[in-house]
């Protein structure tokens, strides 16, 4: 027989790491950065709420996109830690990281888009490189290279 879980019941850390596939060291990381709060038994022994394990999905899903824990931790403080977050709780979360997944990936097609520019063109110049020096920035300061650190007299 299956054993149904309710969202207030209480897991350990072995029954997390089972169900979740997070590593208990990356549990305790989490804990310390304030992402997950487990209770403590009468002995001490860590008792995660079973709504926990969204936040890990959560959490696992925001490094996958390459959103830093420090934004997840800024993000859950919105939040309810005491319950399973509602819904709505997640749709807004949502919205806030699609808004800045977005904006990411225009960014990245437009540097995708210089780049086949300046490959297709051949251009070494950064009088005219639209990725290193876009409308000619560092043309202000004179002629010759000004991103390339200059070269050490060795015999000195």
């Amino acid at each position: 027989m299956v054993e149904i879980l309710r969202p207030t019941d209480l897991l350990t850390i072995g029954e997390v790491v089972a169900r979740t596939g997070v590593a208990a060291s990356a549990l305790h990381f989490y804990e310390r950065k304030g992402l997950i709060h487990p209770e403590r038994s009468d002995g001490g022994t860590r008792l995660y709420p079973r709504h926990v394990e969204r936040r890990i999905a959560i959490i696992q899903v925001a490094k996958r996109l390459g959103i830093p824990l420090a934004e997840v931790a800024e993000q859950f403080r919105a939040l309810p830690e005491d319950r399973m977050p509602s819904l709505r709780d997640w749709s807004r979360l949502n919205e806030r990281w699609r808004a800045r997944l977005r904006a990411r990936q225009l960014e990245l097609e437009r540097l995708q888009q210089e780049m086949t520019q300046c490959i297709g063109c051949g251009c070494v110049s950064l009088n005219a490189c639209l990725v290193m020096n876009p409308g000619d920035a560092l043309g202000a300061e004179g002629h010759g290279a000004r991103r390339l650190l200059p070269i050490e007299d060795e015999t000195a």
